[in-house]
């Protein structure tokens, strides 16, 4: 039996995603529904993507017995009230990142998935990559040593984008980029809670973060560097070192294809899309799909990849950089 997925939002990533499960094989995976609050721009997209149903309200698709997971592609200020509609009604959901606007409404969402008994995942799509699940066997094996110094950047000129600058969209880089260094941090420390963190940011004139830099410190004396920026491009790689050797991810960190052992390069090639693309890499998007369906498959309600204490996690780290920073949101105060 195909996975069916109902898609929340007809936006770019919604578009991405639906291109990247035409990779995967049909009868394990199909798009049965998409929901925007604009009838219009549902049956547009349906249509474009050959889906059979088009709603013009999410609570309609909440309803729909023909769906076994929702797929959570709004903007993450409307991830709360939405995710609620459909854990509330019993949905299994993959909500796209960043889980949430902070950890008050990331943990919301998990009380709730818990209490309605349905699944429910953060999209850090980066936890599912083939590089990213080869790193966490080179770790669990021990290759490189013990891990001492883990580096992760990501920059990139955005300040054209309202989503990236403006306050009421959840702009800044640590909501939309960081999150993907800080993961990465939390994924080779394997979901550690860090014993320091220090921030020190830039802001724009909006109040949101235009730059960050974080230091972590972790028991046994194992430090982590996050660098990130909406401003300008910074190597966006990242680089696990360890007592006996290192570990590279090669641009791009977040979607990789390459992986570097102790100088010897291995490569991990994508499925070409069908369509083009609105963001780098997004056939690796098939990767998240397919661990939603063998955990759904398996009667799990959280991903062990990205577990939903580890989303908690991430999301308090992410509250303490922006209170160090001095960026607050609406959402903060309620």
């Amino acid at each position: 039996m195909a996975t069916r997925w109902g898609l929340c939002g007809a936006g770019k990533i919604s578009h991405d995603f639906t291109v990247a499960m035409k990779t995967l094989p049909a009868g394990n995976h199909k798009i049965v529904a998409v929901a925007s609050r604009i009838l219009q721009n549902a049956e547009e997209f349906a249509k474009k993507h050959s889906i059979p149903t088009a709603y013009g309200s999410y609570k309609e698709m909440a309803k729909d017995p023909e769906i076994d997971i929702i797929y959570l592609g709004v903007l993450h200020t409307q991830h709360l009230r939405v995710g609620l509609l459909f854990l509330q009604a019993k949905r299994n959901v993959l909500c796209e990142k960043p889980f949430a606007m902070n950890s008050r409404e990331v943990k919301q969402l998990i009380a709730s998935a818990r209490e309605n008994n349905v699944f429910l995942m953060e999209g850090i799509w980066s936890r599912c990559f083939p590089v990213h699940v080869e790193v966490c066997r080179l770790l669990a094996e021990d290759t490189v040593g013990e891990v001492k110094m883990v580096k992760a950047y990501f920059g990139s000129p955005m300040l054209h984008i309202p989503r990236a600058v403006e306050k009421e969209l959840g702009g800044g880089a640590l909501l939309d980029i960081g999150v993907y260094c800080l993961q990465f941090v939390l994924m080779v420390f394997r979901g550690e809670r860090p014993e320091s963190l220090h921030a020190t940011g830039v802001r724009l004139e909006t109040g949101v973060d235009e730059s960050m830099v974080v230091v972590l410190k972790f028991s046994r004396n194992r430090m982590a560097i996050c660098g990130f920026s909406n401003s300008v491009a910074l190597p966006n790689d990242a680089t696990i070192s360890g007592t006996k050797g290192t570990i590279m991810v090669p641009s791009p960190m977040w979607c990789p294809n390459r992986l570097v052992l102790n100088g010897q390069e291995s490569q991990y090639p994508l499925p070409e899309p069908s369509m083009p693309l609105h963001y780098t890499n997004s056939t690796g998007l098939r990767y998240e799909a397919e661990e939603v369906r063998q955990c759904l498959l398996k009667g799990l309600k959280e991903s062990s990849r990205m577990s939903l204490d580890e989303s908690s996690l991430l999301s308090e780290i992410m509250d303490e950089a922006r209170r160090q920073v001095g960026v607050a949101f609406p959402q903060d105060s309620e």
